[in-house]
């Protein structure tokens, strides 16, 4: 075997190997994780019409409406990583809801400040807000890991938002919460309602 056809079977089998893994991790983003659905039936949590699954691995957020893949997202979670501490700036992981929605009707843009509206991305002194457009703020529902104590995701403020740096949106970014873009959490906000389970895993 000549060394040009060497190179050529070389490249192909390359090539599909990283199809194959590619294909693996699309696939994993398109179906509701094992995981998720073993803690609400330990829980005795019944599945809501829509869920959403965060991958902190890949940065991406899905939308299921009936158990069924709707559409994949790009999302920022915490550039400090995951954990569950209070104070630690991470994102937490496992079972959640949406417990509070902040911020409809608002122009994309808004800026808040203990969910109150204080001003918009516009506005100069504004033009770095970290948490704006929408809010929904989300409830750990795993006792002791993300729900009481110092581990409790909702005294945590743990939301999923909009911010004024969008060009961060795809890479960890965030002090704990998950961004999102504008133009993909407004819909969402009108959407999904409040009692929604959001699911966030590692991987």
């Amino acid at each position: 075997m000549n060394r040009r056809v060497l190179m050529l079977l070389m490249s192909a089998m390359v090539m599909l190997t990283s199809g194959c893994a590619h294909l693996r991790f699309m696939n994993s983003q398109t179906k509701i994780p094992e995981t998720c659905l073993a803690t609400c039936a330990k829980l005795k949590v019944t599945p809501t019409k829509f869920i959403l699954v965060a991958h902190v691995s890949s940065q991406t957020l899905s939308l299921f409406a009936d158990g069924q893949w709707v559409k994949t997202y790009s999302c920022s979670t915490s550039r400090f990583g995951i954990g569950q501490i209070e104070g630690s700036n991470r994102t937490p992981l496992g079972l959640h809801r949406i417990a509070e929605k902040i911020g409809a009707g608002e122009p994309a843009g808004t800026v808040f400040k203990a969910r109150v509206v204080i001003g918009h991305t516009s506005q100069p002194e504004f033009a770095d807000a970290k948490i704006t457009t929408r809010i929904l703020w989300l409830a750990g529902m795993e006792p002791d890991f993300n729900c009481g104590g110092n581990v409790d995701s909702h005294h945590r403020y743990i939301y999923i938002h909009g911010t004024a740096d969008q060009k961060t949106i795809g890479q960890p970014a965030s002090h704990g919460c998950i961004h999102l873009a504008d133009s993909d959490l407004i819909p969402l906000f009108d959407l999904l309602p409040s009692g929604t389970l959001v699911w966030i895993q590692e991987n």
